[in-house]
């Protein structure tokens, strides 16, 4: 057992969340000294361990560092920024041009000559176990060579859908094998669901901002996209999504509850609840999007939407690309009422996944180093976005605002009105550059993603955007007094 399963958890989690916001407001400065352990405890009336806890949760969000002999310190590198509030824009099908901004993203991701800090996708194999797998890899096909001649027809490889439906627990989800659809990657996990639960004409309710490519995914399938507000902190408003709920002007919805993509937040426990009950006593059919779920900052992760469906309405979706192994692209959906149909769905679709790469996934799981894993990649994940945020109050305009990410690696950026981002962008290209521009979420902002090596090449690049938004914008760079 260790010291945290030892403490109960909601005492030393309301600890460091209070703790936290003490230092978002700016109460605990950078660089100042917290209370030791004991006064903390003595103040706070609880036990040691409890504290201890409490540090050692902010400690692996990035928020404070442990000195020897001298106590624990916030980070210097904290900015004081504020917290950018969810563009408020109509979602309409992508025009011909936004597509090929998305192409240009594409394009200049896929080139070495061009410092990314757009592409949400590590490409540098310090971020996952890859010699670890290819060696499992290697063993199965020495072991197994006739795995390359076999189709893992729908719903797919058993082995590795035990080994989800186990780590499915992680996220408070009691799935069985046979409700899960391994796809190819998570992207097709979107699509099944969709085309599982909607036909042409229908109207799906999509998060403001969401992740772009559901846009043009929406389109291919003649369906129509509905906006529905989301708070930056809080994710989607629950009140706008009930009106729509109640006039039935939705036939499904897409959202990801954990770890957002763009925005990187959590929704409280209690507005999940709310969330799962609202979608089943409507039967309007949600499409969890799970992809960064696992990846949330802290050692207690917040349960999924699917945990507490009640009567099969909710569909999660994830994938391993953004933990374990990219190139492999194997992702799953668990279909609740619509597994049936998800299996069918699939074999008309791309048939099968890998049997050779979902057998080395499920034997990598049940060797029991994928939660060691995931623990170095959050923690890496919270220190390297905290010093992106330093950056940024460093670099960039004045009255820039940025978002506090839950979990993950990506977060979103809002620029002073006077800062065209896309334009930005296309500056930034002619200095090999590349980011996601705004126009893809909103006029104002971009996502930064952070998970690359902290090198000069990488902190330099991002230097560079905020020097140009300044000149851009006629402001200087770095926080103001008070803000």
């Amino acid at each position: 057992m260790t010291l945290l399963d030892a403490i109960p958890e909601i005492r030393y989690r309301q600890l460091a969340d209070t703790l936290a916001a003490a230092i978002h407001r700016g109460t605990l400065l950078p660089g100042s000294r917290l209370p030791s352990v004991r006064r903390c405890a003595q103040t706070h009336n609880v036990s040691i361990n409890t504290v201890v806890a409490a540090y050692r949760q902010l400690e692996d969000r990035g928020l404070i560092e442990a000195r020897p002999q001298s106590g624990f310190y916030v980070r210097a590198t904290l900015p004081a920024l504020k917290t950018a509030s969810a563009p408020s824009n109509r979602i309409e099908k992508p025009a011909d041009d936004v597509l090929a901004l998305i192409d240009t993203v594409f394009a200049a991701q896929q080139n070495p000559a061009f410092t990314n800090l757009s592409l949400a996708c590590p490409q540098t194999s310090d971020f996952y176990p890859g010699s670890k797998l290819g060696r499992m890899l290697a063993s199965q096909l020495r072991r197994q060579p006739n795995l390359i001649g076999q189709y893992a027809l729908p719903p797919g490889n058993l082995r590795l859908r035990q080994q989800i439906a186990r780590r499915s627990m992680t996220l408070g989800m009691l799935l069985e094998p046979g409700d899960i659809t391994l796809t190819h990657g998570c992207m097709e996990a979107l699509q099944l669901a969709l085309r599982a639960t909607t036909k042409p004409g229908d109207c799906v309710g999509l998060e403001s901002p969401t992740y772009f490519y559901l846009l043009p995914l929406l389109a291919s399938l003649g369906l129509n996209a509905l906006e529905i507000p989301t708070d930056s902190q809080n994710g989607l408003s629950l009140d706008a999504l009930e009106l729509l709920l109640q006039e039935k002007r939705l036939n499904a919805v897409i959202a990801m509850p954990t770890v957002q993509n763009p925005l990187g937040c959590t929704m409280p426990l209690a507005a999940k609840k709310r969330l799962a009950r609202l979608m089943n006593d409507h039967q309007v059919p949600l499409i969890e999007d799970g992809l960064y779920a696992e990846l949330q900052f802290g050692s207690a992760l917040s349960p999924a939407v699917k945990a507490f469906d009640r009567d099969g309405w909710v569909l999660f979706c994830s994938s391993f690309t953004k933990t374990l192994a990219p190139d492999f692209r194997i992702g799953w959906v668990a279909g609740g009422r619509f597994s049936e149909a998800l299996h069918k769905l699939k074999a008309v679709s791309s048939m099968s996944e890998s049997q050779l790469l979902s057998e080395t996934l499920a034997t990598f799981l049940e060797a029991g180093g994928y939660d060691h894993h995931l623990r170095n990649l959050r923690k890496r994940y919270a220190t390297q976005v905290e010093e992106a945020r330093a950056l940024i109050a460093r670099h960039f305009p004045r009255g820039t605002r940025a978002t506090q990410p839950a979990g993950g690696f990506v977060f979103w950026v809002e620029f002073p009105l006077a800062v065209d981002a896309v334009a930005l962008f296309h500056q930034l290209l002619e200095e090999q550059i590349c980011l996601t521009p705004g126009t893809l979420y909103s006029p104002s902002g971009l996502r930064l993603s952070c998970c690359y090596p902290f090198d000069a090449r990488y902190t330099q690049a991002l230097a560079r955007v905020g020097a140009k938004a300044c000149e851009m914008s006629g402001l200087p760079a770095g926080i103001a007094q008070g803000e």
